[in-house]
């Protein structure tokens, strides 16, 4: 099992570990704990690099597998024996725009909801540029522009962000905790980890955030799109 550093505090750039578990044929290498985020949610994994015993190796994809976080190595050294202890250090400059993005699709996500009362059908994430799909009928520039203004003025709010762990019975008490059209959370899972942008949105979410919507940026919607009867996409850029 991987504890995975990164959703306690997603600011954590470096990081000491053991190896528990190692495959040569798929290259990849299994920690005791890692600040690597596995992706999932629409946020990309993170890569970077990890050292063992003077010897750097490069985490070029990082997968959640059961409970484990598999770390892709890149290069053909030979890889480390299990028991060794890695320092592992995350591409900080690529996580921290995608972290900003993150939530940035959560304030659009908060706006459209409140504002409009439309689902989230879709979305995905790469750094600074994400799109997300609502439950929208009919979409139109004018609208667009109003959720471009709208979004903008609640980022510069400067709302903290807060990340909570519940038990499940607890959180599923949280009106609208589910944003998406269907609920995606597994059966089995025990705890839920919420993201809530205080004053203006909560949600469950396992990805990694910014601690307030100031660091976010300016946002500028790029495009949008119809993708089916109920179904509009939005583009949105981070600046």
């Amino acid at each position: 099992m991987t504890e995975l550093l990164c959703q306690q505090d997603s600011y954590l750039k470096e990081f000491d570990a053991e190896i528990v578990g190692v495959d040569a044929e798929s290259r990849t290498v299994i920690l005791d704990r890692t600040a690597f985020y596995p992706g999932g949610g629409g946020q990309p994994c993170d890569v970077g690099l990890l050292t063992v015993n003077g010897t750097e190796y490069p985490v070029i994809k990082v997968k959640k597998q059961g409970a484990d976080a598999l770390h892709f190595i890149g290069g053909d050294a030979l890889l480390p024996e299990v028991g060794a202890t890695a320092h592992g250090i995350i591409d900080w400059e690529r996580r921290y725009q995608l972290m900003r993005t993150h939530t940035a699709m959560h304030i659009l996500c908060g706006v459209v909801f409140r504002d409009y009362g439309a689902l989230v059908t879709g979305g995905n994430m790469d750094p600074l540029k994400g799109r997300m799909d609502f439950e929208f009928e009919t979409m139109r520039g004018e609208l667009v522009a109003e959720i471009e203004a709208a979004i903008n003025i609640e980022a510069q709010k400067s709302y903290d962000v807060k990340v909570a762990v519940l038990p499940r019975e607890e959180a599923f008490q949280i009106p609208d905790l589910i944003r998406t059209k269907i609920n995606l959370l597994p059966e089995g899972i025990d705890e839920i980890r919420t993201i809530e942008i205080v004053g203006l949105d909560l949600q469950a979410d396992g990805g990694t955030h910014v601690k307030n919507t100031s660091e976010v940026g300016k946002l500028r919607v790029t495009n949008y799109k119809s993708k089916g009867k109920i179904n509009k996409r939005i583009y949105v850029e981070v600046e």
